[in-house]
């Protein structure tokens, strides 16, 4: 922001999505009830905008990296830091659900470590309000095939619990180095998140194996 002397990040709502109406009252919808949640662990929204025909919102610039560069390439996680990094990310969708705001696509990208190692939930742009479900079109699919519960597989009302299925495969993949399910398609990987358990994660000393 130039008048603040301050970077920022600008989310923008892509220019063929903004002729559908629907679309852009949920996304601005949306964007300003993410902007009323308050919680260290929640990246802020400053400002939702729209000018000459784009949509967006306006956040603070976290300076820092995704875990999901954290897990490219490496060997599982340590337990330890993968504990912190869940109870920060829980305490940040914990706040958010009990204000009926649900993520919807809790994965490694939306989940920022800034520069101190403090985890900075990002992305709440496609995020729904339980009072706004009028908004959302029926069977609508949001979320990432890997990370996605299955009711949302479904294409079906969904509330925090979803987040927190998403976060339990962020879980896995930090543990074991991958997550628990592979298809060579997104419907595949829906399917198996559907009718499929994850194999079995054994604590081993030192070390951990899946059976």
């Amino acid at each position: 922001e130039i008048g603040l002397d301050r970077p920022v990040a600008i989310k923008v709502l892509p220019p063929e999505l903004s002729r559908d109406e629907d679309l852009v009252a949920r996304f601005q919808r949306e964007a300003k009830t993410a902007a009323k949640l308050d919680h260290p662990h929640i990246i802020p929204i400053h400002r939702v905008e729209s000018e000459a025909g784009l949509h967006y919102f306006v956040m603070k610039y976290v300076p820092g990296h995704s875990l999901e560069s954290l897990l490219e390439g490496a060997e599982p996680m340590g337990f330890d830091l993968a504990v912190r990094i869940l109870r920060e990310a829980a305490a940040a969708l914990g706040h958010a659900h009990v204000r009926g705001v649900v993520h919807r696509d809790v994965k490694p990208a939306n989940i920022m470590l800034d520069q101190d190692g403090r985890v900075v939930l990002t992305d709440f742009g496609i995020s729904k309000a339980g009072e706004t479900s009028s908004l959302t079109q029926t069977g609508m699919i949001i979320g990432t095939p890997h990370y996605m519960s299955p009711e949302q597989a479904l294409g079906t009302e969904v509330d925090g619990r979803a987040d927190q299925y998403s976060l339990a495969v962020v879980a896995y993949e930090m543990l074991v180095g991958r997550v628990p399910f592979q298809a060579p398609t997104p419907v595949g990987l829906l399917q198996k998140h559907l009718e499929e358990d994850p194999p079995s994660i054994n604590m081993g000393v030192g070390r951990l194996a899946v059976t």
